[in-house]
């Protein structure tokens, strides 16, 4: 069991520890201006439509300048709005109508490298080799006769060598696209920039901060460079060059004064890919705080390894002191009801979708997708992650149980993974696509032109305006449970309850509520307990198969 502490009592928790978090993809959540593109002041028009679901907290992608080479994860500028998604004066007023709503703002931060437009990396190719310029970055001179060969055979995230060379000869580090050189953490002015960032956004209002790819940030280049085989037999054990290395943790020690300097401080969330033991070094209270647990995105809709992800992660969480997060889906990943729905074997240690991941590519049939059934083990995957103790994060559109969009044609593909890959992996256009918010018009309501992304024709019978008339409908579902979570929240903590069947899974809360989820093609009788349900369906008593039901006593609801 994880430690129990009561958020009704004077010595609450933060939050953050078991807030329902909604991630926001800006492009593609709602376009106010009509160019096809999703805006701030979109969200702003639709921030009733966010409270009535019943959210803590909105989670904000990156809406900064940008030239899009990687979805907004280019940045161009820390401290300013993209001019296309609206102004630093829209983002206040969002702030503002959010906080007004008793809805909390978090924004991405992305460490790691910046655009290769941002302002320091076009005065470190003006300055040249040996500028102070280039040291804000990782430039090196090649190999080769005349350094035309790349300094290591590194290969990026995205497909392709990790390094790129510029004008006058030498070559910079980005393992991300291109256009996203990596910063070297090693210089002072790339530390206190980030600090003037975090301070920037946290006085115009913003209540926290996720961190974007935390455990890649400090890097050990001494010569000679390892090679790519050479590094693959290197440890990731805190003192790996390239990954989750211990002094990365000096940077989250002084961000974390920064977080507490502000009252209420500011929260941090990492996402970090990193074994499991490392993961409380991320969490811990002198360090971010909170650690993005990704394991339900690797599990199938499979009893054993819920349970086992769930009572892993709540022990991770206990080491830490932090509490656990869960999450379904996010801009990175398919989306859970195609996962559930073309039911294929996940290789072993690698996520769905992330970043491309040939998970979908490695057989699947699109037109083969069991879109029921898929949708069916999502909503009882989702009622059974808004059970447990923790912060649930979820990802803009699972509330209206949309899938995965496959119909999207190569020239119309964004993801740099797509191009990268020799278009052999989809990459993550398809989890992007803009939301629909009517069953007609040129892009269902997202805006007035048609959207950056393709909509299916079958986005139509899932719009907001469709759900939000059918009692029966996805978005009914998570607006009543998102309701009753709150009513039914009280001290962190699980308790197992046994059910004889390996395929039904049973907790309890420490206040008595009860989650109970069948993972089997065969009803789980509930006995006299079926009369307290209060979210779900029952049958003659029992919880039909693939399902979820929560049962509480009437004190609590």
């Amino acid at each position: 069991m994880a430690t129990s502490v009561d958020p009704t009592t004077s010595e609450a928790p933060a939050w953050w520890r078991q807030a329902a978090v909604y991630q926001i993809y800006p492009r593609s959540f709602a376009d106010a201006n009509g160019d096809g593109l999703g805006d701030i002041p979109g969200i702003l028009s639709r921030v009733d439509y966010l409270a009535d679901l019943g959210i803590d907290a909105v989670w904000l992608s990156p809406f900064y300048p940008s030239a899009l080479a990687d979805g907004g994860y280019d940045v161009a500028d820390y401290r300013d709005v993209d001019p296309r998604l609206g102004t630093l004066a829209d983002f206040d007023t969002m702030v503002e109508d959010l906080h007004a709503r008793g809805i909390k703002v978090v924004v991405d931060i992305v460490p790691n490298h910046t655009s290769d437009l941002h302002a320091w990396f076009q005065e470190a190719l003006a300055a040249g080799r040996g500028s102070a310029a280039r040291e804000r970055y990782i430039f090196r001179e090649g190999t080769g006769e005349n350094g035309e060969l790349p300094p290591t055979d590194w290969v990026s995230m995205f497909g392709g060598s990790a390094w790129e060379r510029v004008e006058d000869g030498q070559w910079y580090l980005h393992s991300f696209a291109i256009e996203q050189p990596d910063l070297n953490w090693d210089h002072p002015e790339v530390r206190a920039d980030f600090v003037k960032t975090l301070r920037f956004w946290s006085d115009r209002g913003v209540d926290g901060f996720r961190i974007d790819v935390a455990h890649m940030l400090t890097k050990d280049l001494t010569e000679p460079l390892p090679s790519r085989d050479e590094l693959a037999l290197i440890p990731i054990d805190g003192n790996h060059p390239l990954l989750d290395r211990d002094d990365v943790h000096e940077i989250y020690a002084e961000w974390r004064e920064v977080f507490d300097s502000y009252d209420p401080p500011r929260t941090a969330v990492a996402e970090a890919w990193v074994a499991s033991d490392r993961v409380p070094k991320y969490a811990a209270p002198e360090s971010l705080g909170q650690s993005f647990n990704f394991d339900l995105l690797m599990a199938h809709f499979d009893a054993r390894q819920f349970r086992d992800v769930v009572a892993h992660n709540l022990a991770l969480a206990a080491e830490s002191g932090s509490s656990s997060t869960w999450v379904l889906s996010n801009h990175d990943v398919f989306r859970h009801p195609t996962r559930y729905g073309l039911s294929l074997p996940v290789p072993e240690g690698e996520v769905p979708g992330r970043h491309g991941g040939g998970w979908l590519e490695a057989g699947a049939d699109p037109s083969a997708l069991d879109r029921d059934g898929g949708l069916r083990r999502a909503h009882a995957a989702t009622l059974f992650m808004l059970g447990l103790p923790g912060s649930a994060y979820l990802y803009q559109g699972e509330e209206l149980g949309l899938h995965e969009v496959a119909e999207i044609a190569p020239e119309q593909r964004q993801d740099p993974t797509f191009f990268r890959t020799n278009q052999e992996q989809y990459g993550r256009d398809g989890c992007r696509v803009p939301l629909p918010w009517s069953a007609d018009g040129p892009s269902l309501g997202f805006g007035a032109a048609a959207p950056h992304l393709p909509q299916p024709e079958w986005f139509a019978a899932s719009a907001v305006e469709v759900e939000a008339a059918d009692e029966a409908s996805t978005l009914s579902l998570y607006r009543a449970a998102l309701r009753l979570r709150r009513e039914l929240q009280g001290p962190e903590g699980l308790e197992w309850i046994e059910t004889g069947r390996d395929d039904v899974l049973r907790f309890a809360r420490p206040n008595g509520w009860q989650v109970v989820t069948n993972f089997g093609a065969e009803p789980f009788d509930l006995g006299a307990d079926a009369a307290d349900v209060v979210l779900g369906s029952v049958v003659d008593g029992a919880v039909p198969a693939e399902s979820t039901v929560w049962i509480a006593p009437a004190s609590l609801v």
